[in-house]
């Protein structure tokens, strides 16, 4: 029988029937084949999406299994047609499920262009979640730096998880779910890592937070108690909050 169809139709198809009917590759498995860059270790795999390190080295284990990626000081992709279907099972599974807010900050490494958490969200991870202003779990933006000639991609990227896109936070009552997603075009990015997050640069984060200094003075404490090479000249104790 003549196959009519492509080579990459062909992985696709296999590796969802794999997914579907053998249950060898799960959502975990789908996620790692999305997270890996070519030379990751398991470790740093687990890292990006914030998994327990055991989970995903029994993910890696089913997906070099089922032929989808070697491991040879790193690893790698086998097929890249693979990734696509990937991609689509998770945003599929996303369709059914809403993606949860720990999830939501895992789904932007799943896109193939640079990011850094930025504003809040930059707060957040600098302080290494030490730090989290007050944000409503039903109303809860998410703050990314992107570069503009991205945009278009990123825009398209985040519509099948369900994750709206704008370039200002948007009134809860103006969009479908408690998630979505705010974007910042800059011309190019300068981009730092903590504890697998893309991140704006340090520096930046505490200009930032300056800027915002009642809502941040206790964070900006808190990261000139984390890093010795910071001085501040901050100082926050709860009684302080509780006179003002």
């Amino acid at each position: 029988m003549k196959n009519s169809g492509s080579s990459k139709d062909f992985n696709c198809y296999r590796f969802i029937g794999n997914y579907q009917k053998h249950e060898m590759l799960d959502h975990t498995a789908a996620q790692v084949l999305l997270a890996i860059e070519s030379g990751d270790s398991i470790r740093c795999v687990a890292q990006h999406l914030h998994t327990p390190y055991e989970t995903v080295r029994q993910a890696v284990n089913r997906l070099e299994d089922a032929g989808y990626v070697t491991y040879d000081e790193g690893l790698s992709v086998v097929d890249e047609h693979v990734r696509d279907a990937a991609r689509e099972l998770v945003a599929a599974s996303a369709g059914v499920s809403p993606p949860s807010i720990e999830e939501a900050y895992v789904i932007p490494q799943f896109g193939e262009w640079p990011f850094a958490f930025t504003r809040v969200d930059a707060v957040y991870v600098w302080t290494q979640g030490g730090y989290q202003v007050s944000r409503d779990p039903d109303d809860y933006p998410i703050f990314i730096a992107v570069r503009e000639q991205d945009i278009d991609a990123w825009e398209t990227f985040f519509a099948p998880f369900g994750l709206p896109t704008a370039f200002e936070r948007q009134p809860s009552d103006e969009i479908d779910g408690r998630l979505q997603i705010v974007l910042e075009p800059r011309p190019s990015l300068d981009i730092e890592h903590v504890e697998g997050y893309p991140v704006i640069p340090r520096d930046e984060t505490i200009e930032y937070m300056r800027e915002n200094y009642a809502q941040f003075q206790s964070g900006l404490a808190m990261l000139d108690r984390m890093y010795e090479d910071l001085d501040l000249g901050v100082t926050y104790r709860e009684t302080e909050r509780a006179q003002t």
